[in-house]
């Protein structure tokens, strides 16, 4: 028997049940909304304010029994979806792209690098490897900002140390309060110790900061197959038709937005493309 395809442009009705204020410029929406598809870590949905427009919005939990978004103010639609309150409603088509693979690298160390708004799509896969985490051996999650204002999930830091994961913290611009790491979130690989060989790494954020921390972990070892990269810049469509996301032979809404750096190498990096 065929398994059933979703429709990629079945509209479901969400409600807002809960906001939670990240930053002057980023919050956290928990929409309820009923028979929502299984979905992984690193994909997104298009979240739709009506009679506005969608915006393709990482999942930012691996949690069942709500949807999370993490929306940052950067245009008209997210503008609209930054002043919605609970009790609003907005559509959601998904979940859309490729994912993490982090479940077929049961029993290896993992590196996880989130630089700003990216860490909304590591952020599944922190949770889900702390709800496995006898499945996996040393656990690091390195995480970048411009700001101490900046870093995300705040609350969640201390319940991740206590899980088994290593969370280092760095930051470009300190703060008269800051009292951790200052620098770019490369300098924070001088602080980890894994089996190269036995190892994954997953990354989302700048692509600038990506490309660099794969070179890091090139250097360090890792195999250029055990490398992703979240790559989701210019989506618009979520289904690989409008042409905005073209990301050299692929289209990262469509194709992504989860890569190995092994199938992107010819063209990561390079501007234009």
């Amino acid at each position: 028997m065929l398994r059933e395809i979703e429709n990629p442009f079945k509209l479901r009705v969400a409600e807002i049940v809960g906001v939670v204020k990240e930053n002057e410029i980023t919050k956290r929406f928990y929409l309820r909304v009923d028979d929502f598809p299984e979905f992984k870590p690193g994909q997104f949905n298009m979240l739709y304010v009506f009679a506005q427009g969608e915006s393709p919005i990482s999942i930012s939990s691996w949690r069942k029994d709500l949807l999370e978004h993490t929306v940052r103010l950067a245009g008209d639609i997210t503008e609209d979806l930054f002043n919605m309150k609970e009790g609003d409603k907005v559509g959601v088509r998904g979940p859309f792209g490729s994912h993490f693979p982090i479940e077929s690298y049961k029993g290896k160390d993992v590196i996880l690098v989130a630089g700003g708004l990216g860490f909304a799509s590591v952020k599944p896969v922190v949770e889900y490897v702390c709800s496995r985490r006898e499945e996996y051996g040393k656990v690091y999650l390195l995480v970048g900002a411009r700001t101490p204002a900046g870093l995300l999930y705040k609350d969640s830091y201390e319940e991740w140390e206590k899980g088994g994961v290593e969370v280092l913290l760095t930051v470009d611009k300190p703060d008269e309060k800051w009292k951790g790491h200052v620098g770019v979130v490369t300098t924070l690989f001088d602080f980890v110790d894994v089996d190269p060989e036995n190892c994954v790494a997953m990354m989302c954020g700048p692509e600038v900061m990506m490309y660099f921390a794969t070179k890091e972990l090139l250097k360090i070892g890792l195999g250029e197959g055990d490398i992703y990269l979240s790559m989701e810049r210019h989506m618009k469509c979520g289904v690989g038709t409008c042409g905005h996301c073209q990301f050299g032979y692929t289209f990262i809404c469509k194709d992504g937005p989860v890569f190995s750096y092994k199938d992107v190498k010819p063209f990561f990096g390079l501007k234009e493309v």
